[in-house]
């Protein structure tokens, strides 16, 4: 492998790699971000141990690597995507720089124990969308934000990135950005759609003002929300709910794939409705379901 441009050491292969990753395979920031994030403490690890450009780097190193990131108390799911990120770093230097072998070719990911997500139940559920107080512009708009999060299973991400253009009021459909930009379309319930529309007609211009936004949910300042203010929001209903602090917009989205299963929905349209690129990822909600199809079996097989 010859040194790019005459130079040595790892950063002018980073940067390749990460404008690969940004300019071809088109990665979102939040994924480039990941990436930057693990390769950078990697190296800052491995050049300590001698291992001062990729060439270097043996089997030894990432294996002291790897103790050390458990000896931190990292999760496998965490250790596991790091390894996964340096794996792609050097398939992109075998690829681009003709690397002649990895140090990594023995080394297998660590098994990531069953992590089910948690959810609430569709009772807990009533009690989070009623919370907010619908008698004022603020809380008409967070309403109509949980009944979407809930309703459409929408990331936090996804939530606070939609626009007013990507609504369809009349056919009750969304047009949504999630991971990597991949555009999909997915349908509002006929709740959300109430709320959804008595906030455009009645909140939305109020909170704004005399200003102007293409956000769908704006703060008092006419900017669109932030992820971080959706988690706050979400946070403050959840314990004036009686539903405790551990209320995650993901855990939202976990209830609406698991309540869509327990209805009879088959797994390639709770796919569809994620986002999901693999139904593998999709699969963990089928464990969630076995507690409800035992009592079902219970309740009505002549055997059971």
């Amino acid at each position: 492998m010859e040194p790019k441009q005459g130079k040595a050491g790892w950063e002018p292969y980073l940067d390749d790699f990460f404008a690969h990753l940004s300019v071809e395979r088109e990665v979102s920031s939040h994924t480039l971000d990941a990436y930057t994030r693990d390769l950078i403490q990697l190296t800052d690890f491995v050049v300590k141990l001698g291992a001062k450009n990729p060439e270097d780097l043996t089997t030894i190193g990432v294996l002291a690597w790897l103790q050390a990131m458990k000896d931190q108390g990292l999760s496998p799911r965490t250790v596991a995507r790091k390894l996964s990120s340096l794996k792609s770093f050097y398939k992109f230097m075998q690829e681009e720089y003709g690397l002649k072998g990895t140090p990594l070719e023995v080394i297998t990911s660590p098994k990531r124990s069953l992590q089910l997500p948690k959810v609430l139940s569709v009772e807990e559920v009533e009690r989070l969308l009623n919370a907010p107080d619908t008698t004022n512009p603020m809380g008409k708009r967070d309403r109509a934000m949980l009944e979407l999060a809930y309703g459409s299973g929408l990331r936090a991400s996804e939530i606070v990135s939609l626009k007013v253009q990507d609504l369809d009021m009349e056919n009750r459909f969304l047009r949504v950005f999630g991971k990597g930009r991949k555009q999909r379309v997915v349908p509002m319930g006929e709740v959300a759609h109430e709320w959804l529309s008595n906030y455009v007609a009645s909140a939305r211009a109020k909170i704004l003002g005399k200003r102007m936004s293409f956000y769908l949910f704006v703060g008092k300042k006419g900017h669109g929300l932030t992820r971080q203010r959706f988690w706050q929001i979400l946070k403050q209903y959840a314990a004036l709910a009686g539903l405790g602090s551990g209320v995650s917009p993901h855990i939202l989205r976990h209830s609406f794939a698991t309540h869509l299963l327990q209805g009879g929905a088959d797994l390639r349209t709770v796919q569809m409705l994620l986002g999901h690129s693999s139904i593998a990822t999709t699969q963990i909600y089928t464990h969630l379901d076995l507690a409800h199809i035992r009592q079902a079996h219970k309740k009505f097989h002549p055997r059971a």
